[in-house]
């Protein structure tokens, strides 16, 4: 995000927090310009994603904010019962044709067993 001061120069925001986010930040929370908890010596106690992790969880409770997907259970595939006399020729057809490549596909299920 660049930004033109008052006096006509240019200044990129972004870059300049970008290249100071490890330095100290001014003020009595020790914590550098990047929201990170610091001890007297600059190194990182707590980092923010931490922080705002603990805040989140106290917000919205243990249970919402660890969301566990549940596995689902296929379900069995379903095999309508159809009155043949219902059907067109050209669906018989393809029902018998069906039936055929289930065979076929069972025959080589087998042979690939043995």
């Amino acid at each position: 995000m660049k930004h033109r001061t008052a006096m006509g120069k240019t200044v990129d925001m972004s870059a300049l927090q970008a290249k100071n986010e490890r330095t100290r930040a001014v003020g009595n929370m020790n914590v550098n310009a990047r929201g990170d908890t610091i001890d007297s010596t600059g190194k990182i106690i707590q980092p923010i994603t931490s922080k705002v992790n603990d805040a989140y969880a106290k917000t919205v409770g243990n249970r919402s904010s660890h969301v566990v997907k549940k596995p689902t259970q296929a379900k069995p595939p379903v095999n309508p019962i159809v009155d043949v006399v219902e059907l067109t020729e050209a669906e018989r057809e393809l029902d018998a044709s069906l039936e055929d490549d289930i065979e076929v596909e069972q025959i080589k299920a087998k042979e690939l067993k043995k």
